[in-house]
């Protein structure tokens, strides 16, 4: 078995250099159909959901059903975690039923709470605070279109949400060039820049500015919205704040040789232009589509019978 086995993975930052590596080169396998393994034969995977879900929910369940596993999926007024019995309380249940537990929560103490409490392994679908699988398709995409990670440089433009904060770790892990631009007070949590910062193998590769002209070098130019679930209430405030901060052609412009990317769902008009979205240089579907081999990578590693 894999020693990434029975492993969580709440965080990017979770894992080495070279289990990510394994990872990312397991994906790559898959996709290439040079791998086509069923590690989760026999085995049943619980999707927990707080959050509403397109992309992670069908990628999740259809890798685990190409991998031979089965799955069920809980909503929050199934479980109502914190409502109707604790989230250490929901683990040890689940820990009697499932082999692994995928969960898209709110807060990412109680995601933590979970891993704490649960014995079978856990994989973060999204937080408030990180969206590691994402980062894993992110990279995947990033060495398609672009070869090693370190010979590029990511930039990404917006809000210093999960998606920046799992970005700086994998930047952090795997020595490429990371600039994150925000309005000033919307940068990343300065203890996520710190934690990342300590990571770094080969000196710090992370920045942080406001300046929209920081583009040189760019190979890829990534969004995301500029509001995100549970901050609907801050919508019109930020797009005013958040305004000269969109991606458009004139600041792709800047950046000539850079792909662009996007998380997805987006907000056509707010954080990026119609143009740029649908332009040659997009690569937001095949980060979507990557999404499904890279967590069949990381399920295969951490809930299979081995690889």
């Amino acid at each position: 078995m894999s020693g990434l086995f029975g492993r969580d993975f709440l965080d990017v930052a979770d894992f080495e250099a070279a289990e990510l590596r394994r990872v990312l080169d397991l994906a790559h396998q898959i996709k290439a159909g040079t791998w086509s393994g069923r590690p989760l034969a026999g085995r049943h995977i619980a999707m927990l959901f707080q959050r509403p879900s397109h992309r992670t929910r069908v990628s999740f369940e259809v890798g685990i059903s190409r991998l031979g596993g089965a799955t069920t999926t809980l909503g929050e007024q199934d479980v109502q975690l914190g409502v109707r019995e604790t989230v250490g309380d929901a683990a040890r249940v689940l820990d009697r039923y499932v082999d692994g537990i995928v969960a898209r929560l709110r807060t990412h103490a109680d995601l933590t709470e979970l891993a704490d409490a649960a014995e079978k392994p856990v994989i973060n679908a999204l937080t408030d605070r990180s969206h590691p699988c994402q980062v894993l398709a992110d990279l995947v995409t990033l060495e398609e279109v672009g070869g090693p990670l370190t010979a590029q440089k990511v930039v990404y433009v917006g809000d210093g949400n999960n998606i920046a904060t799992s970005l700086i770790e994998a930047s952090a892990r795997l020595d490429f060039p990371l600039t994150v631009i925000t309005p000033a007070g919307y940068a990343p949590d300065e203890a996520v820049v710190a934690r990342a910062r300590s990571l770094s193998r080969d000196g710090d590769r992370v920045t942080i500015t406001s300046d929209l002209s920081d583009l040189d070098g760019a190979t890829a130019i990534y969004t995301d919205v500029w509001t995100s679930m549970g901050q609907e209430s801050e919508r019109q405030s930020r797009r005013k704040i958040f305004a000269e901060y969109q991606v458009n052609p004139a600041l792709m412009a800047g950046a000539p040789k850079a792909v662009f990317m996007h998380c997805l769902p987006a907000h056509r008009g707010e954080e990026v232009t119609d143009e740029v979205m649908d332009g040659p240089r997009s690569v937001v579907l095949q980060q979507a589509g990557n999404r499904l081999y890279a967590q069949m990578a990381l399920m295969s590693e951490l809930f299979g019978k081995g690889t």
